[in-house]
């Protein structure tokens, strides 16, 4: 896979999820930074390609764009978003990036916007912990240190299904081994 990143639909990404997450009480950067990441790496498994091939990084409370903060500060500087420090619905501050005026839609196919929105989705109702604990089960996190780069084609890596026959299997096998 060949990933180019475009800076310019990064910062148009960055605004259209600033607009999903307007009306989510825990909408603040944790979340942000993960529907960024889950959109960009679902769609590598759905079509085999990133959104804008931006870097993601291991950070302690789990992967973010490495070129977030100065793509950010920059749109807020342009007047095309601002940051706003609020208290959520459970009296915690938190940081909000909110966009003042439309992204531009039209550097996205329809397959990409649907799989960012879908992503929104999905993290609906999700507070910035719950997000954060869920991009810890992403393999491609797991497998790098901190500060790292998280490859792209670490999408395609899954954990295998333990279906119900696979548990009862192996709990038979240990209840046995474990009289030997």
């Amino acid at each position: 896979m060949t990933v180019t990143y475009d800076e310019t639909k990064f910062a148009e990404m960055l605004l259209f999820a600033a607009r999903l997450l307007e009306d989510d009480h825990a909408g603040g950067a944790t979340k942000l930074n993960k529907l960024l990441f889950f959109a960009e790496f679902a769609h590598v498994r759905q079509t085999g390609e990133p959104i804008t091939g931006a870097e993601y990084q291991k950070l302690e409370w789990g992967p973010a764009p490495r070129r977030l903060l100065p793509v950010r500060d920059q749109l807020v500087r342009d007047g095309d978003a601002e940051l706003v420090e609020e208290v959520n619905a459970f009296g915690y501050a938190q940081d909000r990036f909110r966009a003042l005026r439309e992204p531009r839609l039209d550097l996205f196919s329809a397959d990409e916007l649907e799989t960012i929105r879908k992503v929104a989705d999905e993290l609906r109702g999700m507070n910035a912990a719950q997000v954060s604990a869920l991009s810890h089960e992403e393999l491609g996190w797991q497998m790098v240190d901190d500060g790292e780069t998280i490859p792209y084609s670490s999408a395609y890596l899954r954990e295998p299904e333990i279906t119900p026959a696979v548990r009862e299997h192996a709990r038979r096998l240990v209840k046995e081994l474990g009289r030997a």
